[in-house]
């Protein structure tokens, strides 16, 4: 993979979490805006829905560079609509983005070894 493609599952990593605390947030709100007269729903569903979309975003953008099968884009899809998939999509992307980052520093190595070799 290429850096590109590492900055990609990078991005939906770093939004996934916060995506997820922004759910369970706007769970909590919706809860107490039934049961008492607190009602951050409006901020709380703004705040979750710029979230999401900044998921959604990221989540096709990560499934074109990283050339997931369609099994692995819909998992990362599913993670996003469950209460505290954006924790588990977190720590799945983290090792993905770090495998990336790993097989692009180690492409690198390689094409500079062989420049090196060629002179």
């Amino acid at each position: 993979m290429d850096i590109k493609t590492a900055s990609s599952l990078r991005r939906l990593r770093l939004v996934s979490a916060p995506e997820a605390v922004s759910f369970l947030l706007l769970l909590v709100c919706s809860v107490l805006k039934r049961t008492t007269d607190f009602n951050a729903v409006p901020v709380m569903g703004a705040v979750h829905g710029l979230l999401f979309v900044l998921y959604v975003i990221f989540w096709a953008d990560a499934w074109s560079r990283a050339k997931w099968s369609l099994k692995t884009a819909a998992l990362y899809f599913v993670l996003s609509v469950l209460p505290t998939g954006g924790f588990f999509a977190e720590r799945k992307l983290r090792r993905e983005a770090e495998g990336a980052v790993n097989a692009a520093i180690a492409f690198r190595a390689r094409q500079e070894q062989e420049e090196a070799y060629k002179s």
